[in-house]
């Protein structure tokens, strides 16, 4: 089940309506998997820097088992959805960035996870 989550520092009133249903296909496309398995989030309104600018720009976090985790399997991937980005936003790729990985939250995967007890409050 993919994961994506959109992150902005576009107003909301910037990000092209319907934009997570056109993710959420691409998504299904690039990553061969069923629509109604992939989750998008979009989070406009962010304060953010990129290349230590606050010029628009935007980061997708994309979490799947089984389908991203190789270096060649992700340069693929985020090719892909760069050019989907880019377009949609009307960013240049220098204005996107991206974090490809398998599942985020768990204590088997790669070393693209982060660890489940660093999300934790420190007691």
């Amino acid at each position: 089940m993919p994961f994506l989550e959109l992150h902005t520092n576009f107003p909301a009133n910037r990000v092209p309506a319907g934009l997570e249903k056109r993710l959420c296909a691409v998504a299904a496309s690039i990553l061969g998997k069923p629509a109604d398995l992939v989750n998008v989030t979009v989070r406009p309104g962010l304060a953010r820097a990129l290349s230590g600018s606050t010029e628009p720009c935007a980061q997708l976090s994309i979490s799947s088992i089984g389908v991203v985790g190789t270096a060649e399997d992700n340069r693929s991937h985020s090719a892909h959805f760069f050019e989907f980005l880019t377009k949609e936003l009307a960013l240049g790729q220098d204005r996107c960035a991206g974090v490809v990985g398998p599942e985020y939250y768990s204590k088997t995967q790669s070393e693209y996870s982060i660890p489940a007890n660093s999300l934790k409050p420190n007691t």
